[in-house]
């Protein structure tokens, strides 16, 4: 490892965990303490302006990829050598340059329902109110509960958990991957099946992305990437990508191994307001990197001519 690698992220509590996970990674791929990993590293947080701008929903102001184009300028402009990102941050197609090295070991993908007193969403009483900002989430939660009241929920999550705390909603809906690696899980009600909720493209996974250029970091975060990992949110993220879906266009997919050489996919695009759901699945074995993106991408197009051209026209 290079004498000071300076790793780009964002600042928030989960953000620097992840990171943190990201050096101890290193550590063990090239064979070195966790301290030593550390002393070489630079930790850089940018607040980016998905954290900047709390008070309107994502869908309003550019989507998910407002939590990458800081970090993303960064690596452009040579003050990082690498950037941290939640993946399902991340939009389908990153931009020209830009590449994903290395996938941590993907944690648990799947959503959790928070409540102060429902231990599941028939538990919630007509009415209740839920608090999100993901246009997947209260889809879903509307497809299911057509009669729940969803409310803007944005902020990191202690920002969250604070604001059920204050009564601001009866519920809210959280990934399950960020609370683990909080050590928040006690505040867990249910976790929701594949089945029930869906979940967003590339959530549990953290990626590592540098530039195509940056061969010296690229390196070193390639010997530490998980290749399950890397092979299913590959797929995931080309099923995604092929779908081109606006901001405002709820889509959930998820690869899952049965086996060590077994992939099963399944994604999903709802209208906003939940009434209509369309889905498409696939199963393969064997799977390469450039064959789960073919399949991730013929996934997509199946879904989309399902769908329609006016399905995505929000």
């Amino acid at each position: 490892m290079q004498t000071r690698l300076r790793i780009g992220t964002r600042g928030s509590p989960l953000a620097l965990t992840q990171t943190n996970m990201v050096i101890a990674a290193l550590a063990r791929a090239h064979g070195i303490s966790l301290d030593e990993a550390k002393s070489r590293t630079e930790v850089v947080p940018i607040k980016t302006s998905g954290d900047k701008i709390q008070d309107r929903p994502l869908a309003d102001i550019g989507g998910k990829g407002l939590f990458a184009k800081e970090l993303e300028e960064a690596l452009f402009a040579g003050e990082i050598d690498a950037a941290v990102h939640s993946l399902k941050d991340l939009p389908g197609q990153l931009p020209p340059g830009f590449v994903l090295a290395c996938h941590l070991p993907r944690e648990d993908p799947r959503d959790v329902l928070v409540a102060k007193t429902a231990k599941s969403l028939a538990d919630l009483p007509v009415g209740a109110v839920v608090g999100t900002s993901s246009v997947r989430r209260a889809a879903m939660l509307r497809h299911a509960r057509p009669d729940l009241k969803l409310v803007g929920f944005r902020g990191n999550v202690d920002t969250r958990l604070k604001k059920l705390a204050n009564g601001e909603a009866d519920a809210t809906v959280l990934a399950l991957a960020g609370l683990k690696r909080l050590d928040a899980e006690q505040h867990v009600s249910h976790v929701f099946s594949a089945q029930e909720m869906l979940p967003a493209v590339a959530q549990g996974a953290i990626g590592v992305e540098t530039l195509v250029v940056g061969r010296a970091a690229r390196s070193l975060f390639e010997a530490a990437n998980d290749r399950q990992t890397d092979i299913a949110v590959t797929l995931e993220r080309a099923f995604l990508a092929t779908l081109d879906g606006s901001c405002r266009t709820p889509i959930a997919g998820l690869a899952e191994w049965l086996d060590p050489r077994t992939i099963a996919f399944r994604g999903c695009v709802l209208t906003p307001d939940g009434s209509t759901r369309i889905d498409v699945t696939r199963t393969a074995t064997s799977v390469t990197v450039a064959e789960a993106t073919a399949i991730g991408q013929d996934a997509g197009r199946e879904l989309a001519a399902k769908a329609g051209r006016s399905f995505f026209q929000v």
